[in-house]
């Protein structure tokens, strides 16, 4: 059966619409808060507290210097139809023991930012997601893919970390599962702050997650995703 020209062209708009994560007349979600938020409850504040009292140096991290951008990328026989995205969080937390080599982070999935301008280009994309396509994407990743009311949190515990940087241990807890991955990193301390950069790669499978497909797997979101952070911490005041 043949379809008429614009009706061929209304499946296409609507498949990508699908793909961005949009089903038609999906209600706009609030924007993220830019409120500071709390710690979660089980989080190791108390170690920090600690090697502070034992006059260990530790550095709290600064939400405002500080970024994690994830990149989603499309693929499929129809992935032309849809876009890729850039998942971006400016509300990381957490502490940094320098001497231990340790830091633990904590992500609220809820503060996540979806398709910022900036970042799009320095990932190089080149397509064009409207403003209903970017808010029903941040919509269906919240709610149908992280499960954000029953996982609000992505965490990191970094061990194994030196000066200057190289492979550090990054425990990485999402969807309510743990990997730890070896990771390259770039760091630089002295008693003004802490920088540590790096890059990773990993599957969303991996934690129980189920990359958002449609039509068979002929519009999809690629299992891998690619991960940069740069973490900026300063001396803890008390």
């Amino acid at each position: 059966m043949r379809l008429h020209p614009h009706r061929a062209g209304l499946a296409a708009v609507i498949a990508s619409s699908l793909l961005a994560g949009c089903a038609l007349f999906a209600p706009e979600p609030a924007p993220p808060p830019t409120a500071p938020v709390a710690a979660p409850a089980d989080f190791p504040e108390a170690y920090y507290r600690q090697a502070a009292v034992e006059g260990k140096p530790v550095f709290r991290v600064d939400p405002a210097a500080s970024l994690v951008v994830i990149e989603v990328r499309r693929s499929g026989s129809l992935s032309r139809l849809g876009h890729d995205h850039v998942v971006a969080s400016h509300h990381v937390g957490g502490y940094v023991a320098p001497e231990e080599g340790r830091a633990d982070l904590y992500v609220p999935l809820t503060h996540l930012a979806v398709d910022e301008d900036k970042l799009r280009a320095e990932s190089g994309f080149d397509t064009h997601p409207t403003e209903s396509d970017i808010a029903g994407t941040r919509a269906n990743m919240l709610e149908k893919v992280l499960e954000a009311d029953k996982f609000p949190f992505a965490l990191i515990r970094v061990s194994g970390a030196g000066k200057g940087g190289g492979d550090i241990s990054v425990a990485l807890t999402l969807h309510g599962q743990t990997r730890t991955l070896q990771v390259p990193a770039q760091i630089d301390a002295d008693g003004k702050r802490v920088n540590v950069s790096g890059k990773l790669t990993f599957n969303q499978t991996d934690f129980g997650i189920t990359p958002f497909s449609l039509f068979g797997g002929a519009l999809a979101v690629r299992d891998a995703v690619d991960l940069r952070f740069h973490i900026q911490a300063v001396p803890e005041v008390r």
